[in-house]
């Protein structure tokens, strides 16, 4: 828009030059050859045909000497092409310079100086614009990297938050059974032995209850230890952990996408299938690629877990796939084995 504002002032200037001459029809054609060039050539700006555009309407002036009026706008097109030297041409005018009026010589060449002028402050200006256009583009990728940063510094600070909960879960689990679930075992035997030796029956009733108040609180406690120590089992780092183990001709993928509210004995038959699964992979597989995928859906818990190592047959009597298949079937789930010449496939589906 800029460019356009200043070439309607520069044309302006030119056809003031032009009003001084003694013709009419001439200036008007002059004109309009002018401006329909100038049109053609920004369009085709930065291409061959805008420089040939150019240099034509220069060589013109030889021809028309009136047309040497008209040379501010032509120069202000050669130089946004960077080619300023596209209006020598318009030298050939000297040898007809005498048509033209010396005061719309003078007018041109104040057009001339004006033209470059304008085009100094605008290229200057659109310089300025562009380079603020790249700083702003860099500044907005800086705050995206900056905020992404953040964020996986977030992330990276919930984890170890997250895994500090689990361990210290797992360690008030270990200390009640360790040494509470251990005190109300004594406190049973020696319960039950005072009721053996027991002979007096007024002491009878009190000691069985006792004994039940006692057994209750086993009961209790040990069901408090298996709760601690179910949620203190995070899915996501065994599995990863399990990963790490596996031989480096392998590249292993995971997606795992579990709530945090899966069952304890659900995350150990998990944990148990995919180890034995990548265990079998290293010794038989002759493939290269492991991929892990475990899915919560609404009614069920869902685990995929392929190689592309080649297979023709398995051997479902061995121990391994056996103590798999037992593991599922004991949380009444559904477990199969599929080969292929793509790969081996081991599909679980555990209902909730």
């Amino acid at each position: 828009m800029n460019r356009l504002i200043d070439k309607i002032a520069i044309l302006v200037m030119c056809m003031m030059s032009l009003t001084l001459s003694d013709s009419f029809i001439e200036p008007v054609i002059l004109t309009l050859a002018a401006v329909t060039a100038s049109a053609a050539a920004q369009l085709l700006t930065g291409r061959m045909a805008a420089s040939v555009i150019i240099a034509a309407c220069s060589m013109l002036c030889g021809a028309f000497p009136l047309f040497l009026c008209m040379l501010p706008l032509m120069l202000y097109d050669a130089l946004w092409e960077k080619k300023w030297w596209l209006v020598t041409p318009a030298v050939l005018v000297f040898g007809k310079l005498g048509e033209i009026k010396v005061l719309q010589i003078i007018m041109i060449i104040a057009a001339i100086a004006v033209t470059v002028i304008i085009y100094l402050r605008v290229s200057g200006l659109e310089q300025t614009v562009t380079k603020l256009t790249l700083l702003r583009d860099e500044i907005a990728g800086k705050n995206r990297q900056l905020a992404e940063q953040n964020l996986r510094l977030a992330q990276a600070q919930d984890n170890e938050i997250h895994l500090a909960t689990l361990k210290e879960r797992n360690r008030i689990a270990r200390e009640i059974h360790d040494n509470v679930g251990h005190m109300l075992t004594r406190s049973l035997l020696q319960s039950g032995a005072l009721l053996i030796i027991n002979k007096d029956e007024q002491l009878r009733e009190p000691l069985e209850s006792l004994k039940t108040t006692l057994d209750s609180a086993m009961t209790s406690i040990r069901e408090s230890v298996h709760d601690l120590h179910d949620d203190s089992i995070d899915l996501k780092k065994v599995i990863e952990d399990s990963i790490s183990t596996v031989d480096s001709r392998f590249s292993v993928t995971l997606d795992c996408d579990v709530s945090e509210s899966m069952a304890g004995n659900v995350k150990l038959c998990m944990i148990g299938v995919i180890k034995e699964g990548l265990s079998n992979a290293v010794k038989h597989s002759t493939g290269d690629k492991i991929s892990i995928i475990v899915r919560e859906h609404p009614g069920f818990y869902q685990l995929m877990l392929e190689d592309n190592g080649s297979c023709s047959e398995i051997k479902e009597s061995g121990i391994g796939l056996k103590n798999m298949r037992d593991r599922v079937e004991a949380l009444k789930g559904r477990i199969s084995f599929t080969t292929s010449a793509e790969g081996f496939k081991i599909f679980v589906s555990i209902p909730k």
